[in-house]
């Protein structure tokens, strides 16, 4: 069998399997290890003779390191060594193969890069250290902070299609909007860490990290040692959401520095610099052209948006992926320009692009259904194209009109007013808003290895990841169910970058990729099992550890081995491949204060097979809350004088906690994709997101009558414009 997927794979073997483990809403069975604390984290690994090290941030936003104060601080209680090494980062790795990370911490690119290295004896003595430490800087005063004031450049050829401009001018009804969106932080609640531990020429890393098979080769770059001498261990990861994509500065330091000490190193990210110097997802400046006829049809879809990163970075938020293949439109501009600021790197944060291009679209389509006097579910339904716009492609499946429907019973649509401000309870607004949910799926190349033991249970191994996602969980639930096997007999290794190069985690690609490689592991060893009984493999049965009513464990002599491959052939080419949903969010606004509270929510979701029901709802939930956050209160603040960042913490940097958060229900529709995976299923990790700030504003506009295109649509943003709260 080809590693390339070619061909659709209609087979439906998982529903012709009989184990009936996958898809259940099972635990994830590291779950226990994690809420009673014995999960070993990056940072928790306890190494004999261990030094702790500290990074010292820069104090300026651009210019040079002149010197370091090196004398008195060496002299301090515990202190091992002080550096400043020209392979440190200067800037965290983006985790794409072939990606040269940006090293030598003299040039200083952004305010809080990490310039130094202190080492002690103990984590104390090493804060103390690193704060003592004095560094002489050459600064740069021309440099470019503020968004808004530096020249973009278009970081792609535009997408254009037709006459946007003359369809603007003779439609029957249209918009031209421009929305911005704030710079966001992934704030994972596990902080970057590493523990360096050199055994000759060979280097072991304990940390934090997303996509092992390219972390180890910009790991190895970096230190200038070969990629079979580096091996990272991450099997526990305390949430990523892209920002442990690639390695990061303490990944490094930590190795350069266990190597001169010749003793293990250890260094922990503080949440302040985690903030300051881990990836951000860019702010954005949104301009949305709608154009339609009397029927409410879409006759034209400008999305032009305007990003930013530092200079040298390849990486430009893809905020217009969306809108390439979701709405209809024969008139059509999509464009994206990129300015250069002296801010904390850009780069993927959960959903990057569909998260913040998506509220925006939302926003704008819900305008444009007010305009055209169309009940907004209505519109976005009757501008669904039949296939991909200026392209042709079909799309694999699309469940968008299922899930609007769908979640519009769930939720009780049909109580909406058409009208904003109809409905007042005490000094709260009362709305309704609805918004689509899109995310592309990716299948990405990945290797598993499978045992059939020869007492029969099963072992899945590979270098995949688990951000607490439930690769653990879904992995297992493949195996067991195509194996016949008991869940409970049933172990997964993951996090080694020395087993099989799975996917990784990022991209929402994990659970399908890796999975599809655990799958075809599988395959190989039934048709083993069916060649010993002598039957076709279409007639093998697995069930309970056995193999058309014979125990597995009579085939056995020895332990049976398979790694499986998958990697995109013809089918991510010749189709377009997206996850889809419908968001409803019921808002109240406060009408003399402008605070906004969030009643409730319901999403709905369709993303071919679900492999784990638990798991999946709980993705999904996440997302939604992710997208409260953005719609309502997320901001990486930056002083646009000095480039410093003022949220640089969770009590600056506002997540939604609990009392922001309604019930939220989730409903999940079953489908299968053939084009998607041979698991016929696809991406759902990042899909909760990916529009639903878009559904808060509409409900917003609902409740108020206020339509706000600044996100996060904070109350100083409402309490001028809100309706007078005592003649209402």
């Amino acid at each position: 069998m080809s590693d390339s997927y070619d061909t659709p794979d209609q087979r439906n073997l998982l529903d012709q399997t009989a184990q009936g483990v996958i898809g259940q809403p099972l635990d994830r069975p590291e779950g226990a290890l994690k809420a009673c604390g014995q999960a070993t984290y990056a940072a928790e690994h306890d190494l004999t003779n261990c030094a702790e090290g500290v990074l010292v941030g820069a104090t300026i936003g651009c210019g040079r390191v002149v010197r370091i104060h090196r004398d008195e601080v060496l002299a301090m209680p515990g202190v091992l060594a002080i550096y400043a090494d020209q392979a440190m980062l200067r800037r965290n790795a983006q985790g794409t193969a072939g990606e040269a990370p940006i090293q030598d911490v003299t040039t200083v690119d952004y305010y809080g890069q990490p310039v130094a290295l202190v080492v002690a004896e103990s984590f104390e003595q090493a804060t103390a250290a690193a704060k003592a430490l004095r560094v002489d800087y050459d600064v740069t005063t021309d440099a470019d902070f503020d968004p808004a004031a530096v020249e973009y450049e278009p970081s792609e050829e535009a997408d254009e299609l037709g006459d946007l401009d003359r369809a603007m001018d003779e439609a029957a009804f249209s918009i031209d909007r421009t929305f911005t969106t704030e710079a966001h932080n992934s704030a994972a609640m596990e902080p970057h860490a590493s523990i360096a531990d050199w055994d000759g020429r060979k280097l072991t890393l304990y940390g934090s990290f997303q996509m092992l098979k390219y972390n180890v080769k910009e790991l190895a770059d970096s230190l200038g040692v070969a990629e079979k001498n580096v091996r990272i261990l991450s099997p526990y990861i305390g949430g990523g959401f892209g920002s442990k994509l690639g390695i990061s500065h303490d990944a490094v330091s930590a190795a350069l520095a266990a190597r001169e000490l010749g003793r293990p190193v250890r260094v922990t990210l503080t949440r302040q610099q985690v903030f300051e110097t881990i990836t951000r997802r860019s702010e954005t400046r949104q301009r949305l052209r709608l154009a339609c006829d009397r029927q409410g049809r879409l006759t034209g879809i400008g999305h032009e948006a305007w990003v930013t990163n530092l200079p040298d970075e390849g990486f430009a938020e893809p905020v217009t992926q969306a809108t390439k293949f979701l709405y209809a439109g024969q008139n059509r501009r999509l464009a994206l320009s990129i300015g250069r600021v002296q801010l904390t790197t850009a780069g993927s944060v959960r959903a990057p692009g569909e998260a913040v291009g998506m509220q925006v679209l939302e926003a704008a389509m819900d305008e444009m259904a007010e305009a055209a006097g169309i009940d907004p579910i209505e519109f976005r339904k009757r501008n669904l194209p039949a296939e991909l716009p200026g392209e042709g492609l079909p799309y694999s499946s699309r469940m968008l009109t299922e899930a609007l429907d769908r979640g519009a019973r769930s939720f009780g649509w049909d109580q909406r007013h058409q009208q904003p401000c109809q409905r007042r309870e005490g000094e709260w607004w009362i709305g309704m808003g609805v918004a689509s949910a899109a995310r592309v799926n990716i299948l990405s190349k990945a290797e598993a290895r499978v045992t059939l033991r020869a007492d029969g249970g099963v072992l899945v191994e590979s270098d995949q990841t688990d951000l607490g996602t439930g690769s653990y969980a879904i992995l297992g639930q493949i195996a067991a169910e195509m194996l016949g096997v008991p869940i409970d007999r049933t172990d997964v290794a993951l996090g080694d970058s020395d087993l099989p190069a799975g996917a990784g985690s990022g991209g929402s690609w994990g659970a399908t990729s890796t999975g599809s490689a655990v799958f075809r592991a599988c395959e190989a060893i039934r048709a083993t099992l069916a060649h010993k009984l002598s039957v076709d493999v279409d007639e093998l049965r697995l069930k309970d550890g056995l193999a058309n009513d014979r125990p597995v464990t009579e085939l056995l002599d020895k332990d049976l081995v398979e790694t499986g491959r998958i990697e995109p052939g013809k089918t991510m080419k010749d189709y377009s491949q997206a996850s889809y949903g419908a968001f409803f969010c019921e808002a109240a606004v406060n009408a003399f204060t402008g605070e906004t509270r969030i009643r409730r929510m319901t999403g709905a979701f369709g993303f071919g097979r679900v492999l784990n029901a638990k798991t999946a709802r709980s993705q999904c939930l996440g997302g939604m809350v992710w997208g409260i956050g953005s719609a309502l209160t997320e901001a990486m603040e930056f002083d646009h004088r000095t480039g410093r960042l003022m949220t640089h913490d969770l009590a600056e940097y506002h997540v939604p906690v609990h009392r922001d958060v309604p019930a939220i229900e989730v409903i999940l529709l079953e489908e299968r994709d053939t084009v998607a995976s041979p698991l016929q299923a696809k991406g759902v990790g990042e899909l909760g997101i990916c529009g639903a700030a878009g559904a808060v504003a509409n409900a917003i506009y609902n409740a108020c009558g206020v339509r706000l295109h600044s996100f996060p649509m904070t109350p100083d943003k409402l309490v001028g414009r809100l309706p007078d709260p005592v003649g209402a």
